[in-house]
């Protein structure tokens, strides 16, 4: 079965847009794509998910195959759809770089295009920006957690899809994650790919020694034995029989025993130890278990002697946060500024830019204003008339950013738990158009309201 990504849309973005087009409004329109509010615990956001978006909106073309999948969804025929045949993406995007540091009400990303394109595009974008800047801005919080210890990736089998999983895996190594124990999206970025034993592994041999000295004359090294299937202690003390025997240059290469239950501090004390009396300083200990940044906090602050943090469920699927509460929102028509006015979901009208300042001192401004000394924009050109304007970003490059903004952040909102998220000001020019357009759209209800028939 064909599924184009032009038909990963709403219904609705294809009913607006077949009634755009039929009353010939295809002028400009800037939508504006943005976080309401940054959810609890959360004291910044960071930007993903763009990458995606740009392949998304360089390769949109509705095909007959599209037109005859709309036409099936309406009840209609497929001819009432053929307006929409041949659509392609043909506009700008400007956007905040991915690694890149947000706040509550930001722009992440502004679609200047004919409105129908404009408007068909809205689904796919925000799908995509909005899971990959929640799992970022989830990963990010376990780096700074671990303290500069290692943090990988085991998310796979619990992530919503495969899918998923790899854009969790993305993001992680955005973060600064060391590895993931998913092959495919390894294999994809380039990055380590990490994994040991089952505690099925470890039941299939008739004694813990077996399954340990088995898995070495499979595995030259280094390697890491799970020790707690049975009894936790005396699998490490397994371990380290086992591990003296293949020698220095298995033991002291980064082999390492892995903890997944339990008092995990309690336990890597006890390992530590016992490792140290079998004169294996080298090998490492190795934390996972329904791990995420609160847990990797608490045992970092108590001391645990863990050498690697491994996170799954709880990262991958961003279990405390798993959504943000974005929108995707017309700000200009055929160069007039547009807003909504309903009370809990105002927006503001207009183009906009981000000038950020020392200590995320953010100012949303509109987009032609001149930037305050000391800031910088934010919002950066990446497409031109539907082609993307630079290289494609590297993984490096958002991990530069990444740090650099994350040094940058005060220190209340990088902060594990209650976290103090800074808050953007709002530009002069910016508030005085809101209010002349607030202004004259309800002044214009007004007429309405009077000029209606009783």
């Amino acid at each position: 079965m064909h599924m184009s990504d032009a038909t990963t849309t709403d219904l609705y973005e294809v009913t607006m847009a077949m009634s755009y087009l039929r009353e010939g409004m295809t002028a400009p329109a800037t939508f504006s794509l943005f976080a309401r509010d940054l959810p609890a615990g959360r004291g910044f956001l960071v930007a993903a998910g763009l990458e995606s978006a740009l392949d998304h909106l360089s390769g949109l073309l509705v095909d007959p195959t599209d037109v005859e999948a709309f036409a099936a969804a309406l009840h209609r025929p497929p001819r009432d759809l053929r307006p929409l045949l041949g659509l392609e993406f043909t506009g700008d995007v400007r956007a905040v770089p991915e690694g890149r540091t947000v706040l509550a009400g930001e722009p992440l990303l502004e679609v200047t295009a004919p409105l129908p394109e404009a408007q068909l595009v809205e689904t796919y974008v925000l799908n995509q920006l909005n899971h990959q800047t929640t799992l970022a801005s989830k990963a990010v919080r376990c780096v700074l957690a671990a303290a500069g210890h290692p943090v990988v990736d085991f998310s796979l089998r619990r992530t919503h899809g495969t899918q998923a999983g790899f854009q969790a895996v993305r993001a992680g190594a955005m973060a600064g994650f060391a590895g993931t124990s998913n092959v495919a999206a390894a294999t994809a970025l380039g990055i380590p790919a990490v994994g040991t034993m089952a505690h099925s592994y470890v039941e299939a041999f008739p004694t813990e020694e077996d399954a340990f000295r088995a898995f070495a004359r499979a595995h030259p090294g280094p390697v890491t034995f799970l020790v707690d299937t049975y009894d936790t202690e005396e699998g490490v003390r397994t371990a380290a029989r086992v591990l003296r025997d293949l020698g220095p240059a298995v033991h002291d290469a980064g082999s390492a025993v892995r903890l997944d239950s339990g008092d995990l501090g309690a336990l890597a004390r006890r390992a530590r130890a016992l490792l140290d009396d079998a004169g294996l300083p080298g090998v490492r200990i190795t934390a996972s278990g329904g791990l995420d940044e609160y847990a990797v906090e608490d045992l970092v602050r108590s001391g645990a002697p863990i050498d690697i943090y491994a996170v799954g469920t709880r990262v991958g699927v961003s279990a405390d946060a798993p959504y943000l509460d974005t929108a995707y929102k017309m700000v200009e028509y055929d160069g007039r500024p547009v807003m909504k006015l309903s009370s809990a979901k105002v927006t503001a009208p207009a183009p906009k830019q981000v000038f950020r300042g020392a200590g995320c001192a953010d100012v949303i401004a509109l987009a032609g204003e001149r930037a305050p000394d000391g800031t910088e924009p934010l919002l950066e050109t990446v497409m031109r008339d539907g082609r993307r304007t630079r290289p494609r970003t590297t993984l490096g490059a958002c991990r530069d950013r990444l740090t650099a903004d994350l040094g940058a952040l005060p220190p209340s909102a990088r902060r594990i738990r209650e976290p103090v998220a800074p808050r953007a000001s709002v530009s002069e020019p910016l508030r005085d158009l809101t209010a002349r357009v607030r202004r004259r759209l309800e002044e214009r209800t007004a007429a309405a309201g009077l000029s209606a028939p009783p």
